[in-house]
């Protein structure tokens, strides 16, 4: 593994894609900032990070060899591996919430963007975007139901030990990708689910509720909802959210 420390930047994700542009990134390259000015989130949305209070960092992975059908159970690699590291710090009422945010007692925790490249039908490199509030206590007004290990656990953690665990565990979530492990992958990304199998209000694109099912997720990673009229049906990540 090699570590690259910055003491700014504005984004972790983007630092590494212009250097896997411009130079021969070994596999498993992170890069990791103290201060992250203008984090990026799923849906272009903002994450926001008090500088040295968080951790946010990037990894490069190279020679995946994904196919681009089989991305989902990246995703599930990725989540699951931090999902771990937060649970064995005896984090409570964790659960990964569709398709890879970390949220801790409903509240948000840790953020998570995937940035594939791909080639013909396969994924060949990604860049993992990982930002995880820390010892971070008080949060922008405008950000709503988000909080942090220590507002959790009440005690400071070490952002350096955080992340050697965070990469440890990736590493061991990676090789069960390479080995090709999907189902061991879905089963246990499903079991910890956030709401799965549980009735709640979602909002489709148009702003408007509806009640639904979480009953899995579909061949091409799309959430699978349960509607009142006891159909299922498939959504995207841009086309449902949360209520």
């Amino acid at each position: 593994m090699k570590l690259i420390k910055l003491n700014a930047i504005n984004s972790t994700n983007t630092f590494l894609k212009k250097l896997s542009k411009n130079s021969l990134l070994e596999n498993f390259t992170v890069v990791v900032t103290e201060n992250q000015t203008n984090g990026r989130g799923q849906q272009e949305s903002i994450w926001f990070s008090e500088p040295s209070k968080n951790l946010t960092f990037s990894v490069y992975l190279s020679d995946l060899r994904l196919k681009i059908s089989d991305q989902k159970f990246l995703n599930y690699a990725v989540s699951l591996a931090i999902y771990t590291v937060l649970k064995d710090k005896k984090t409570p009422n964790l659960a990964i919430k569709w398709p890879n945010d970390i949220v801790s007692v409903n509240k948000k925790l840790c953020g998570i963007l995937i940035e594939n490249s791909i080639q013909k039908n396969y994924i060949q490199n990604s860049i993992i975007g990982i930002g995880i509030n820390v010892n971070q206590v008080t949060f922008p007004e405008t950000i709503k139901n988000v909080t942090s290990l220590k507002n959790l656990l009440h005690i400071d953690v070490d952002l350096d030990i955080l992340l050697h665990e965070i990469c440890l565990e990736l590493k061991n979530h990676l090789q069960l990708l390479s080995e090709k492990k999907y189902e061991l992958l879905e089963d246990s990304y499903l079991k910890v689910l956030y709401q799965i199998h549980k009735a709640m209000m979602f909002k489709n694109t148009d702003n408007q509720l509806f009640l639904g099912i979480i009953r899995g997720i579909s061949e091409s990673g799309n959430i699978m909802i349960e509607l009142e009229n006891e159909t299922i049906k498939e959504f995207g990540v841009k086309e449902i959210s949360f209520a």
